[in-house]
């Protein structure tokens, strides 16, 4: 589906960043991984070549127009194009808004969403010489649109990236770009066998997401075929923000 596609994935160290690399490197892509940590980025990278993939490891810190600059450069410079870009790099900060600082507010911001527009923009200026243009998924939440305390930083970001989705998809239109999110619910990326029966049973879906689950998600924005759907924000929680609850 996505023979020598070149693919961009930023936080594709682990979690969900790793195995969106890893199922796209499986279906024919070429991955080009983005992480700020060195030793795990280089370790997925040898990982996906030893199965007989073609990867490369950028180490990038998205906060850094210079390296979102490189990391472009660098896929161009290996691969002579760029198809896809998936925006995933994120930090999460739960602090109490009477205590965060501003420093580590914006550090939060920058991370999450001001990189995403540098990725974007910079990915869209090799997209459109593409004859088919490219496509861009950035990876939103369900804390857009629901949350926890001590959760300010971290949902002004994922709301940011679901406004900023249709505006780039707006502008990035008549080069034939699209560009869609993804606002992924309680996905487990570390253990999955020790959830409890309530942590699936809250889900309409009956279980907790997977990994594999936004993979899926991303195939399906990330598709040629797929042409008509843009500036959508795609919710991927097993129906968890749908449910009513009461207390009793």
């Amino acid at each position: 589906m996505f023979q020598n596609k070149v693919v961009i994935v930023t936080g594709a160290a682990q979690g969900i960043g790793k195995a969106v690399a890893v199922g796209y490197a499986k279906e024919g892509a070429k991955v080009v991984l983005a992480d700020l940590n060195d030793e795990l980025g280089r370790a997925v990278c040898s990982e996906i070549v030893s199965e007989g993939y073609s990867s490369i490891f950028v180490q990038t810190d998205v906060r850094k127009e210079n390296d979102v600059v490189s990391l472009m450069k660098s896929a161009i410079h290996q691969y002579g194009k760029i198809d896809i870009l998936i925006n995933n790099a994120g930090i999460f900060r739960p602090i109490s808004p009477y205590d965060i600082t501003m420093d580590l507010w914006d550090d939060v911001i920058h991370t999450n969403l001001r990189s995403v527009f540098m990725c974007s923009r910079e990915a869209a200026k090799f997209m459109r010489l593409n004859e088919k243009g490219g496509a861009i998924v950035s990876m939103a939440s369900t804390r857009a649109f629901m949350s926890e305390p001590h959760t300010e930083s971290y949902a002004a970001t994922k709301g940011g990236i679901v406004a900023l989705t249709h505006a780039l998809a707006s502008s990035l239109g008549p080069d034939n770009i699209r560009v869609n999110c993804i606002s992924p619910g309680w996905i487990e990326t570390k253990d999955y066998d020790a959830l409890r029966p309530i942590d699936h049973e809250q889900h309409f879906s009956r279980r907790v997401g997977k990994p594999s689950d936004i993979v899926r998600a991303c195939f399906y924005l990330t598709d040629d075929r797929n042409d008509f759907v843009t500036g959508i924000n795609l919710t991927v929680d097993g129906g968890m923000t749908k449910k009513m609850i009461y207390e009793e």
